[in-house]
């Protein structure tokens, strides 16, 4: 996401390079949370809106964990779930299997008598190829894993494969206006310079593509502040948010290409602080029950007539 570094969402021709993405994800894992109060409000906006669903999952699973700064809320509000953490770097994985907890012994009967054999807490996985059987989730929660993406679409697949009938996924992620200052300061002439993020409205699209029923998602711009732009590069850096696009530019950007950047961001300055706009998207979709079989035969559900007198 910064000018050396980030890309990442959807959009004709885009691609992302996935050796590199996780190469600075591994690097990001020691840095990344002293950088996430952004995260940590998304996470805090995401659990409020579980107040209003009403949902006992027997199991969670956070994919794209990062470190595992949302385990403990998520366990938190689901005592009785065993909660599970997916991401592709191990190293924020590493950090993450430190929050994980055992579920209350209550559930242990439940666990005991489930037919499918528990799975480990955290698993090593693209968001694409889950280690998990069908139907084993109840809940999916991905903050921020989108953006990581060049294409929604087969991990929304994985998702609805791996939920339950009435299973919920509920994720975050950003809109194409995020970064859109750094966006307009940088000249595109050697290749995409920020990231690229996916529309709501693609992404929805891709949600009921994937055989998810009556997605919900809304919109709103957050604006944070910085001292100066350097400050702004540095956070996307240590959060590893570091652009992996195809098209990105290879070498650096020439002294008066910088200069000019520069200096048009700091046109922007308004109380002595450089804003940078991004974009929140936030969405939830449910797994209904399926209307054909697996090899295109409509399923007829008869319900039993009421008893008559």
């Amino acid at each position: 996401m910064t000018p050396h570094e980030g890309d990442a969402a959807g959009g004709t021709g885009f691609t992302l390079d996935r050796r590199l993405l996780r190469q600075r994800f591994e690097r990001a894992a020691a840095t990344c949370d002293r950088v996430d109060v952004l995260a940590r409000e998304i996470a805090r906006r995401m659990d409020e809106r579980l107040d209003y669903i009403r949902i006992n999952p027997r199991r969670v699973l956070d994919l794209g964990c990062g470190t595992g700064a949302d385990l403990p809320r998520l366990a938190e509000r689901f005592p009785e779930a065993t909660v599970l953490a997916a991401d592709f770097s191990p190293a924020m994985l590493a950090g993450a299997a430190t929050r994980l907890r055992p579920p209350r012994s209550a559930s242990l009967l439940r666990r005991l008598l489930s037919a499918a054999p528990p799975p480990p807490p955290c698993l090593a996985a693209q968001a694409d190829a889950l280690p998990l059987a069908r139907a084993s989730l109840g809940l999916v929660w991905s903050n921020l894993m989108l953006p990581a993406l060049d294409d929604p679409l087969p991990a929304f697949r994985e998702i609805h494969r791996t939920l339950e009938v009435d299973g919920l996924l509920m994720f975050s992620t950003f809109g194409p206006d995020t970064l859109r200052e750094l966006r307009a300061v940088l000249p595109a002439r050697r290749g995409e310079r920020v990231h690229r993020f996916i529309d709501m409205h693609d992404l929805g699209d891709a949600l009921v593509q994937a055989g998810f029923a009556d997605p919900v998602m809304d919109m709103e711009l957050v604006t944070l502040t910085y001292a100066d732009l350097d400050a702004l590069l540095q956070d996307l850096r240590l959060s590893g948010a570091a652009n992996a696009a195809g098209s990105r530019p290879r070498g650096l950007s020439g002294r008066r290409e910088w200069a000019e950047a520069r200096a048009a961001y700091e046109r922007l300055r308004h109380d002595g602080r450089l804003p940078a706009t991004f974009e929140l998207i936030q969405g939830h979709a449910w797994k209904a029950a399926p209307k054909k079989t697996e090899d295109g035969r409509s399923i007829v559900r008869f319900q039993p007539r009421p008893a008559t007198r």
